[in-house]
Formats: C-alpha cells, sequence, structure tokens
C-alpha cells in the first residue's frame, strides 16, 4: 500500500481526493480549519502551511505522492488590491506548498518511484480580468512545476492542474444562486463548472504507475474554456 500526503484534504477537492485514494492507499491528509475525523485508511491532522515551523512527524519514512490542494479565490480588480492580498495569495499558494515540500522531500526520495501534484488555474494562460494576484502566484506554481520536473527527474515526477471554476466551499460565493451558477456554466464550451471528481480523478492518474511516462505537464482541466470557444 502507497503512502499519499494530501495538504487540505478536508475540503473541497482535497475531501473527494482523501475519500477517493483511501480506498487503495494509506492517505495522510492534513487540515486547517475544517476538521474532519479519521476514516478507514486515512487520517486527518492539523497543519497551517502559514506557520514559521512545520511539524510532519505523523508522516511515514516513505512518502509515494504529494498533492498541495490549498487555494484562495481572491477577484479585485488590481487598483484595489493591497501588497498584502498579494503576499497572502503568494504565500498560501507557491510558498506554503514550497515549505512543505523542502520537508517532505527526503520522504519522497526514499521511494523507488514518487508523483508530486500541484495545482495552478486557468486564469494563469486565459487573461481573465480581476485575477491579477491569484494569477501571479499560480503562474509561479506552472513555472515551479517544470524546473522541479527537471531536476527530480527520473525518480521523482512533477505535474500540475489547472483547474477552471470548481464547485467547492471556496467557490460558493461565485455560485451562490441558480443565475450565478448558469453564467458560470455558460462561460465554459461544456457549459457547465467543475465538479471535485472531475479534478480528483485525474491527480490519482498522475499519482498512480498508469501516468509513468508523464512529468512536467500543465494539465488543463476546465471544461475547454481555456483553449475553446
Amino acid at each position: 500500500m502507497r503512502n499519499i500526503l494530501i495538504i487540505g484534504g478536508s475540503s473541497g477537492i482535497g475531501k473527494q481526493l482523501t475519500l477517493q485514494l483511501s480506498a487503495e492507499n494509506r492517505v495522510y491528509a492534513t487540515f486547517n480549519k475544517t476538521v474532519s475525523a479519521d476514516m478507514e485508511n486515512a487520517s486527518f491532522h492539523h497543519l497551517d502551511v502559514g506557520s514559521p515551523a512545520l511539524d510532519f512527524d505523523f508522516i511515514p519514512e516513505i512518502v509515494h505522492g504529494f498533492v498541495y490542494c490549498p487555494g484562495s479565490i481572491l477577484l479585485k480588480p488590481f487598483s484595489k488590491l493591497s501588497m498584502s492580498d498579494f503576499e497572502s495569495d503568494f504565500q498560501l499558494n507557491f510558498l506554503g506548498m514550497v515549505k512543505v515540500l523542502q520537508q517532505i522531500l527526503p520522504n519522497l526520495r526514499r521511494a523507488e518511484q514518487a508523483s508530486v501534484v500541484l495545482f495552478s488555474s486557468v486564469a494563469v494562460q486565459l487573461g481573465m480580468s480581476f485575477h491579477s494576484s491569484i494569477a501571479a502566484a499560480k503562474g509561479a506554481v506552472e513555472g515551479f512545476t517544470k524546473a522541479m520536473a527537471a531536476e527530480f527527474s527520473p525518480k521523482i515526477r512533477v505535474n500540475c492542474i489547472a483547474p477552471s471554476l470548481t464547485e467547492t466551499p471556496l467557490s460558493e460565493p461565485l455560485i451562490n444562486t441558480e443565475s450565478k451558477l448558469m453564467n458560470m456554466a455558460a462561460k465554459h464550451p461544456l457549459q457547465r463548472i467543475g465538479k471535485p471528481e472531475d479534478i480528483s480523478h485525474m491527480v490519482e492518474f498522475l499519482l498512480s504507475s498508469k501516468s509513468s511516462w508523464i512529468t512536467g505537464q500543465i494539465l488543463h482541466i476546465d471544461g475547454g474554456m481555456g483553449v475553446i470557444k
């Protein structure tokens, strides 16, 4: 049984992924504010990636897969964004991930083959108004993905998923009425927003040996929004 570490595994895509992966893997999931009870093959541990020191005593010596799920949706005109807004987005989406990866890298290296899955956003490649802060932070994640894929090969694969709007607690303010939901769905060629399982199935694939010849990729799971009209 493989050991998988999921940062942010108690809500949204991370929660779906924890449920899905625990069927055939041992999952070590973290939460910050949304508490979850342990389940078969999955344990939950409190972790705030913004803390100065992170404690990973709960993970095993060998980690076969690592997924970093925390994210943010801060949509404001550039003129209304403060430096602290940019710093908060960068801290949560990029620096927090870097801090975790640096600490668990020895555990990943002990695996015969390991896989890392990170998250970007459709807003990085598709220019979108009011997305300057999150696009900048996720753009850093995309560049980092490719650099680490080169540096860690051949033992550790690193890939990144760039979703469009997905139905999670984080996106709830954008889809909390029928009209909002219909408007957001209409922006996508497939005429709906994403569901957590649309993303989690791809993450599961990237963690598995079925994707053993895939690394350094930015995979757009976005209902076609990023490439077609």
